[in-house]
């Protein structure tokens, strides 16, 4: 099911302003852009490559199917010698194996033997598929170590994925196989429950035609945990995130809907997690962007793998792409943590004429119509606030919040907070977002009461960017109570009130500089 793997920007109206995505601005790149030398590195091909099809053992007594590459001569056998290992893709999604296998072959030229594998209970794998589950965890477990037996290998296995296979990844990692010694995960999780199916609480829509295709057990699992319990720590890097302490290439992308897991772990073990946050939506960053390319990977592999000390390392713990661009964002940047140093708070009152401004004018309520259809909001269904027009750039970098002081008409609510960058001409792309059912504004774990016409504070968690807005454009913000697909319309009908003004709602950005 490709759906899942590439982001779908909705376009939305702003009031009378359209939405573009914010995609679409995104820059026609060239390797040049990357300067440091980790990203241009290289080096000859050395070996063939050969295919085994593989069944590897479990210790239930089971097996999974897997394609096992190795560096081969003229002859088109394998060679002689030991080599280190990847497990190129532990992954659900078989019908793309003949890609992974020509994308592997770059590494098994150069010395590395890879295994593509495939979950239990997809492609030749016996048994039900449930992604990212104990079960699997432990088959991943089972398949590092089994590689690393080989009489071929060095025992120094590495693992990488994009997608389904990144999550396996990062949770491979928290697992601690002996022989795992680093890391590449592209566009990964942090937290199967936040990052994927339960925003903010929310079950998300758009992540049902995935689970038809891929575990349609999960239909009813999910749906029986709709709280944060012990079934999703199981599924969690963040429950373990002490124990992600293997070399960490955390490949993120600004337009990617995992952007605030890969902040997040890199957050919580910056000592171990190497960030590159780039300019490209869900899937392959090499298939969106010409200067990735699989040459720093190999950097990274001949580094930890191979214990080649002249293998480079990036220049810099974080190297993130300003966008959008060209001509807007200013391109790749390198910094020694995240947000970067010079980046600070700045607050938003939300007023009741619809500004963001520093002062926040007087108290004052504002309200919209709960919106229960699965499509866009109309404007009696949504609430805007805008910033003045910028006389200057401002560069958003980091995580923003907005404090929702709101009272709902019904038992429960839900809160959809998405940033916009809004043009003179009034178009508006979308830049980020976040949302929170009112019920989960203590936390996941247990329901918090909603008693009709109460007023309740909500703190709405909205994900990272880095995103400058040039000046002459204006900052948005729209409240709505869905945000479709993103999130179910699943809201009780009814009025939203929130309240603005002196004492009322707020937003923080983090900012780079003194705008």
């Amino acid at each position: 099911m490709t759906a899942f793997r590439r982001r779908t920007f909705c376009t939305l109206a702003l009031g009378s302003a359209a939405a573009v995505p914010l995609a679409s601005m995104a820059p026609a790149a060239h390797a040049a852009d990357l300067t440091d030398p980790f990203f241009s590195y290289d080096r000859p091909a050395r070996f063939g490559v050969v295919r085994e099809d593989v069944r590897v053992p479990l210790r239930d007594g089971g097996y999974l199917a897997g394609q096992l590459y190795r560096p081969a001569g003229d002859e088109g056998k394998p060679v002689p010698g030991r080599f280190p290992g990847l497990v190129y893709e532990f992954t659900a999604y078989a019908d793309e194996l003949e890609s992974f296998g020509t994308q592997a072959a770059y590494f098994v030229q150069r010395g590395y033997d890879a295994l593509v594998c495939q979950v239990r209970g997809s492609g030749d794998s016996p048994g039900t598929t449930d992604p990212f589950g104990p079960q699997e965890q432990r088959d991943n477990h089972d398949a590092i170590e089994w590689l690393a037996a080989r009489p071929h290998s060095t025992g120094r296995i590495g693992q990488t994925g994009v997608s389904y296979g990144g999550h396996t990844s990062v949770l491979a990692a928290v697992n601690q196989p002996p022989h795992l010694k680093a890391i590449i995960p592209v566009n990964a999780l942090h937290d199967w429950y936040e990052n994927t199916i339960y925003r903010g609480g929310i079950y998300s829509a758009r992540i049902r035609a995935w689970q038809s295709g891929v575990a349609p057990g999960t239909l009813r699992t999910y749906a029986d945990h709709p709280l944060y319990d012990d079934f999703w720590r199981d599924r969690s890097v963040m429950s373990r995130w002490d124990r992600l302490t293997v070399p960490t290439l955390e490949i993120n992308g600004w337009y990617d809907r995992y952007r605030d897991g890969m902040v997040k772990n890199f957050l919580a073990q910056p000592e171990h997690v190497w960030l590159v946050s780039g300019p490209w939506q869900h899937g392959s960053p090499h298939e969106q962007y010409a200067g990735i390319r699989p040459g720093a990977y190999l950097a990274w592999w001949d580094r930890w793998l191979g214990e080649d000390p002249s293998a480079p390392l990036p220049a810099a713990r974080v190297t993130s792409y300003e966008t959008p661009g060209p001509g807007a964002g200013g391109g790749w940047e390198q910094f020694g943590q995240w947000p970067p140093p010079d980046a600070r708070e700045l607050t938003f009152a939300l007023r009741a004429d619809g500004t963001l401004a520093k002062s926040p004018g007087p108290g004052a309520t504002s309200a919209f119509d709960v919106n229960t259809r699965p499509e866009p909001a109309r404007e009696d269904e949504q609430l805007m606030f805008r910033t003045p027009t910028l006389r200057q750039d401002l560069v958003l970098a980091g995580d923003a919040s907005v404090r929702v002081r709101a009272a709902f008409s019904a038992t429960d609510g839900n809160i959809a907070a998405a940033l916009y960058d809004e043009a003179p001409d009034g178009t508006a792309a979308r830049i980020t977002e976040g949302w929170l059912k009112a019920s989960h504004r203590d936390g996941h774990t247990a329901l918090a009461p909603v008693a009709p016409g109460f007023e309740y504070e909500l703190a709405v968690h909205i994900w990272p960017v880095h995103h400058r807005l040039v000046a002459g454009h204006r900052l948005a913000l729209r409240l709505s109570s869905d945000d479709y697909p993103e999130i179910d319309s699943d809201a009780p009908a009814g009025r939203v009130r929130i309240r603005t003004g002196a004492r009322g709602s707020g937003l923080r950005v983090s900012v780079r500089g003194r705008p």
